[in-house]
């Protein structure tokens, strides 16, 4: 895995919006992937994830409600940069404090989200969007709408920073960056991987949280 290699991709909608894409032999928890997609600014910087947050509203602007963002991978603060444009946008929320609740669930062993008590009425007979960092095979959304719609919750949509699926469970996925994007871009079953089928070793086991090198 060489740093050298970075590939920088602008965004359609807004070139300020960058993605660093770098080639290898990546292991996710759920498939082996040809690039690590490095999202660290765009998450964590204040300045990019307000921009996020601009073109992500867009999908909403003619939604009747939104009263929680549930937000996965680390997207905090593009979750609450998303509730400030949803109230600015004047998209209605239909809990009695008339605000955008943005919440971070926990997840279990087996990838299944976990909201306490505490917080179940923020999910309860609400509408919510899920957030998420990057999305290969869609497990894990399916993963978030099963576990949004067991604690009672109503998803409106889905926004990925990057989504190499544009649907999952009826639900469509709207993302700032897809596999147009990058379009050799490829996700393999751990079974099927051309690269471990040639001995190549990996270069990185990564994850929401960013990558460890083997």
């Amino acid at each position: 895995m060489s740093m050298d290699n970075i590939i920088k991709i602008p965004a359609k909608c807004n070139r300020k919006i960058e993605l660093k894409a770098i080639p290898g032999h990546f292991a996710t928890n759920h498939s082996h992937i040809n690039y690590y997609l490095d999202m660290t600014p765009i998450k964590y910087r204040h300045t990019e994830a307000q921009l996020v947050a601009k073109e992500m509203v867009k999908k909403y602007r003619h939604t009747t409600a939104v009263d929680a963002i549930v937000c996965m991978d680390g997207c905090e603060v593009i979750g609450a940069y998303l509730a400030e444009e949803l109230t600015a946008a004047g998209i209605m929320s239909l809990n009695s404090h008339e605000c955008v609740n943005v919440i971070t669930p926990e997840i279990n062993s087996s990838g299944q989200i976990i909201f306490r008590e505490n917080v179940e009425p923020m999910v309860l007979h609400k509408h919510v969007v899920v957030l998420i960092a990057s999305a290969t095979t869609g497990k894990t959304i399916q993963q978030s709408i099963d576990g949004i719609s067991y604690y009672g919750g109503i998803v409106e949509g889905v926004s990925a920073l990057f989504s190499a699926v544009d649907n999952v469970g009826g639900v469509d996925v709207d993302s700032i960056f897809t596999t147009s994007d990058i379009p050799d871009y490829a996700t393999y079953r751990p079974g099927a991987c051309p690269f471990c089928d040639r001995k190549q070793k990996l270069d990185a086991i990564v994850n929401s949280f960013g990558y460890s090198k083997i």
